[in-house]
């Protein structure tokens, strides 16, 4: 029996590589290239659109958690990102090309794997299934799912940040340094005075932004929210969120800047670099004349403006079982951003699960719900969960955890006690499978 899979983003590519290496054939479908979305530059496999960063490595961070769970359970994303890594201080970067360029081929040189480039306009009818189509869904195919699930999406908006190359950074203005001398000195380093930053500050809320469509509201998820959108909030918004100086010193003055703007590593040569939590919505003309303002960057080459696109979601506390399966037909599974879970490692972790319940569906066993005190339950334990009627898009974190048999003080113990007692629970899992 093949499993259909609509979608080779991270949750797609996963779960299409969980089921092949179980000897089960797959059909992936994948609009790209010939079919583009706003936001995605090539045709190849679980290509990253926003930042390139998998987010913390260390286990005391729930994400960092979550990539251990995966590769444990053979992660083939977790796997080719460890490959394909670029330094990134405490945090899991990767060279995005290389790292999509070797997914595509290690999934398209697989015997039991068909890859089908076409844009899917209806639901396949092949069973069991795996939609995995993600933030991006294209119209047609976005109409079919909501003809099937019988629910209204959800409409908001993840940007992505512009890219300078990194000559063009003044390098006797900006410094090198990880925050807290964490870990190699990763990140390039803008400070800013209080007069500089007001100047910024001023400019970046005046700027004009891409008009939005009518009929498309204006939700914006916390962790990928426009820099403009957060500036408007307030003038110290900034100051304690993604320009925050906490832990660096400015070697010129010997003290902690007013503000700071970080860039990292874009790839693994370090000829590009991103700037970290600038996801922007802005007109380009308006990106070079603000961020030229930060210092550091007055001659800064752009060699790719932010850009910002449409991100869609189902409502999962009311359609999904754990195993990400369809409440009203357990024969398809949904993965990835579509079901809110949100990032990365949390899309292709849902893919992963997807996929293993799929093999295990074709070879006559139950789904498996992972347990929810590890990284890899505690996800869809959310997702299906949550109130209904304010669902929204989640990342892994340790709040989702239930809690500790034994109450433990300080916040960090009490992360690596969350992540022993996961790593614990999971390998007891594994073993039962």
């Amino acid at each position: 029996m093949k499993v259909t899979i609509v979608g080779a983003g991270l949750a797609g590519s996963e779960a299409a590589w969980q089921l092949a290496r179980q000897g089960i054939p797959v059909r992936l479908m994948e609009m790209r290239p010939g079919t583009m979305t706003p936001a995605h530059k090539t045709g190849d496999f679980a290509e990253l659109v926003c930042s390139n960063s998998l987010r913390g490595a260390a286990l005391e961070n729930a994400v960092g958690l979550l990539k251990e769970e995966m590769r444990r359970i053979g992660s083939l994303i977790i796997e080719m990102a460890d490959l394909h890594s670029v330094p990134a201080g405490g945090a899991l970067a990767v060279d995005r090309h290389a790292f999509a360029e070797a997914i595509t081929e290690r999934l398209t040189q697989h015997p039991l794997i068909e890859i089908e480039q076409k844009e899917v306009q209806q639901i396949p009818e092949e069973r069991p299934l795996i939609i995995a189509s993600g933030p991006l869904t294209s119209p047609a195919l976005s109409q079919q799912i909501q003809a099937l699930t019988g629910e209204d999406y959800f409409y908001f908006y993840d940007a992505a940040a512009p890219i300078v190359a990194c000559e063009s950074v003044d390098l006797s203005v900006a410094f090198w340094a990880s925050r807290y001398d964490k870990g190699d000195a990763d990140y390039l380093n803008c400070p800013m005075n209080e007069e500089e930053y007001d100047r910024f500050y001023q400019a970046l809320i005046e700027a004009e932004v891409h008009p939005l469509k009518e009929f498309e509201k204006e939700i914006y998820f916390e962790g990928c929210m426009p820099v403009e959108v957060m500036a408007k909030r307030g003038r110290e918004t900034l100051l304690f969120g993604p320009l925050k100086p906490v832990g660096l010193t400015d070697p010129r003055t010997g003290r902690r800047p007013f503000a700071v703007v970080q860039l990292r590593k874009e790839n693994r040569q370090g000829t590009m670099y991103n700037l970290v939590g600038f996801q922007t919505h802005l007109k380009w003309p308006d990106q070079k004349l603000v961020f030229s303002l930060i210092p550091g960057l007055e001659q800064a080459e752009f060699v790719r403006y932010g850009v910002m696109h449409r991100n869609t979601f189902i409502n999962s506390p009311t359609l999904l079982h754990p195993t990400y399966q369809l409440r009203m037909d357990p024969n398809i599974f949904f993965a990835g951003q579509i079901t809110g879970v949100e990032g990365y490692v949390e899309s292709a972790a849902s893919g992963l699960a997807a996929g293993l319940n799929a093999a295990r569906l074709v070879k006559g066993q139950e789904p498996v719900v992972f347990p929810p005190d590890t990284a890899m339950g505690a996800l869809p334990a959310y997702i299906t969960t949550a109130e209904a009627k304010h669902f929204q898009p989640m990342n892994v974190n340790y709040g989702l955890f239930p809690s500790l048999e034994e109450r433990i003080k300080g916040k960090r113990p009490r992360q690596q006690a969350h992540a022993q007692r996961a790593l614990r629970r999971l390998d007891d899992f594994l073993s039962t499978l």
